[in-house]
């Protein structure tokens, strides 16, 4: 006897099961709803998490959190509309502390390549955390504030392991009697990136923008929002400043951004192309406990300080790696035909592969390839033709400087 049939329709198409069965149909289905909305519920979300949804984010998961990919224009619109005009970018998945106490330099430094102590207030540097074996931990920016503590941001995905990091640091330093203390903040962060920020941003500040160069910072009111940090800089080579704002004020200092036209929002996949186009590298991919900041072509991150005093973790190693030659070296590559991602083989004109691509898209504004990835030193020099394996193909490749696009940083000049 045949069984009894029953008609599901669950996505777009009906479903011909026994009726018995239906229950274990939808039971299972069930589940895998609960197991979907459970699995993204467990994301972290942002302030503007909500907004961003109402505004037509599409959320994906990333570093833990649910954020925006993208918005209702295309990823190319929104990367042009960044180089033309500017965009909000919400980054506030991004971990900000603040170090207090008169050794926090001390501090820091014993964590960082850089030379903190020789910046100016309310000046910041990017810098990097290494590992006894001068492998990149993370990268950070450190801003040396005029108000008695120092304001750090680094990146969501290494959040854990960058605060175990610091606070086994942070409890040796205390045991040593030192004056050291660190404060996690709850605040939003959001970026506003491209050539007309400061026509945008000026009407909402005291301060004058044209006074507020690249990598410097000021606490102020944004358009009324009290205790804003806004600090010169980006992640997408044009002129930009992020804003560090108390989570209540930030949907409304977005929709006040927003009203004018020359503002849009723009997610990851812009931040990513633009970022690349930039030469910028994404810690995770182009950097990691792997390479070295030589290896990186990052040694201008390292101070002329501490290369003397070689007392930043793997010191002994990265210091004689300036002036030796490193077995590899991060470079950037141009290319046409089909796109070069990441783990593409870079391979010599006669076919021996000699390094992995660690980023690749193709440029919206270049309208061919662009990618970086580590080769063997002796291919490294700017010019130099190579090939890259994709899809069992090959494809001919160039060595160029990178950044692939101009930058646009507001030095004052």
């Amino acid at each position: 006897m045949l069984p009894r049939m029953a008609s599901v329709s669950r996505f777009g198409f009906a479903l011909r099961v026994p009726r018995e069965s239906l229950r274990n149909v939808i039971l299972g289905a069930a589940r895998q709803e609960r197991h979907a909305s459970s699995s993204e519920s467990a994301l972290k979300k942002t302030e503007l998490f909500e907004f961003h949804q109402q505004q037509g984010g599409k959320m994906v998961e990333f570093a833990g959190w649910s954020m925006p990919v993208q918005y209702k224009d295309s990823h190319i619109n929104s990367h042009m509309h960044t180089r033309q005009h500017c965009s909000i970018f919400d980054v506030s998945h991004m971990l900000q502390t603040k170090f207090h106490g008169k050794d926090r330099v001390k501090f820091i430094e014993s964590l960082i390549v850089g030379d903190v102590a020789e910046l100016k207030d309310n000046q910041g540097t990017l810098s990097l955390f290494t590992n006894e074996r001068g492998g990149i931990k993370d990268d950070l920016i450190v801003t040396k504030t005029d108000q008695g503590y120092l304001y750090v941001v680094s990146n969501a995905g290494c959040a854990d392991k960058d605060s175990a990091h610091m606070e086994a640091k942070l409890k040796e330093f205390k045991a040593a009697g030192h004056d050291v203390d660190m404060e996690y903040l709850d605040e939003s962060l959001i970026a506003l990136q491209g050539p007309s920020m400061a026509q945008v941003l000026q009407p909402g500040l005291s301060d004058d923008l044209s006074k507020l160069t690249f990598m410097t910072s000021t606490l102020t009111s944004v358009f009324g929002i009290q205790g804003c940090r806004v600090t010169r800089c980006g992640y997408t080579g044009e002129d930009g400043v992020e804003i560090s704002v108390p989570r209540s004020g930030v949907v409304a200092l977005v929709e006040r951004l927003l009203a004018n036209s020359e503002v849009r929002l723009a997610g990851l996949g812009a931040r990513d192309s633009l970022r690349l186009e930039a030469g910028l590298c994404l810690y995770g991919n182009d950097i990691d406990e792997t390479t070295t900041p030589v290896e990186a072509t990052l040694v201008w991150t390292i101070g002329k300080r501490r290369r003397q005093t070689k007392d930043f973790p793997g010191a002994d190693v990265i210091v004689p790696q300036i002036k030796a030659k490193t077995q590899k070296k991060r470079v950037g590559l141009v290319s046409t035909g089909p796109p070069v991602r990441q783990h593409t083989p870079i391979l010599s004109p006669e076919g021996k592969k000699i390094g992995e691509v660690t980023s690749g898209c193709p440029s919206p504004c270049l309208k061919q390839n662009v990618a970086m990835g580590y080769v063997e030193a002796g291919f490294s020099k700017v010019g130099t033709p190579l090939q890259v394996e994709v899809r069992k193909k090959t494809v001919n490749a160039v060595v160029s400087k990178m950044p692939f696009v101009p930058t646009n940083y507001y030095t004052g000049q």
